[in-house]
This record gives structure tokens, sequence and C-alpha cells, in this order.
């Protein structure tokens, strides 16, 4: 039997790959202030939401706020947009601030507190259509 070739995404431009999704499906539009929102954050569920591969927390948390040691079987990454906050990852403990950008790996342990007199205000993107998390 022989083998069946299958271009690489890499061998085409980015005008042959738009081109090949045209008319798979429809743009998905929502307004954050209709999302549900969970303790300090809106939840974006991908699969919900346009049935996308990713899902978001866009979380406003007050000094004090955060959540507790917890990991997640993909990575996530996150955009610190506003504020200041404490962070452990993996034992090692941290600040951040404004205009840092964290790339969690799957299985991390991590959490943070908002610090400070301001809110923590950052964008944390799922790499999976669902949350999937477990507290420690």
């Amino acid at each position: 039997m022989g083998t069946l070739e299958c271009p690489s995404l890499m061998d085409r431009s980015p005008a042959q790959l738009i081109q090949s999704r045209q008319g798979v499906g429809n743009m998905h539009h929502a307004r954050q202030e209709s999302l549900p929102f969970v303790g300090s954050s809106h939840e974006f569920v991908g699969a919900e939401q346009g049935d996308t591969s990713v899902s978001v927390f866009l979380f406003h948390g007050k000094p004090g706020s955060g959540p507790g040691p917890h990991r997640h079987p993909y990575d996530e990454i996150q955009f610190i947009r506003e504020g200041r906050g404490i962070w452990t990852v993996n034992g090692k403990t941290f600040e951040a601030r404004a205009g840092d950008i964290f790339v969690i790996k799957a299985g991390e342990i991590h959490s943070f507190k908002a610090v400070g007199d301001s809110p923590l205000v950052q964008v944390d993107v799922h790499l999976s259509p669902r949350f999937i998390q477990e507290n420690l």
C-alpha cells in the first residue's frame, strides 16, 4: 500500500490557509457582560462561544482576591493588563505587574493574588475548549 501525502500547513501561504477555511463556519460575537461571572472573572467557554478551541478567564480582582493552588491538563497564557499580583508557580513565588505575560505549562501548580491598592486585571487564555481545573 502506498502512503498518502498530506501537504504541511507550513508549506501553505497565509492566503491559502484563509481561503481553505472560507465558508467553514461563521464568526461568533459575544459581549463580555453577557458572559457568566464567577468569582472575579467573566468566563468565555470556547465550546459554548463559537465552538472554538480556547477558553478565557477575564479576571478583574480586588486586592486580596485570586485563586488558590491549582493546575490544568493544558497550557495557560496569562496577560497582565493592570495592577499587581503575587504568583506562586511550582513552589517559586514572585511579583508581577501590568505588561507581564506568563506561559504556564500543563500540570504546573500555580496560584496568584491581587496586591496593592488597585484591581488586578488580566486575560487568562486556556488552550482548551472548556475549563478543566484541579484545585489542590
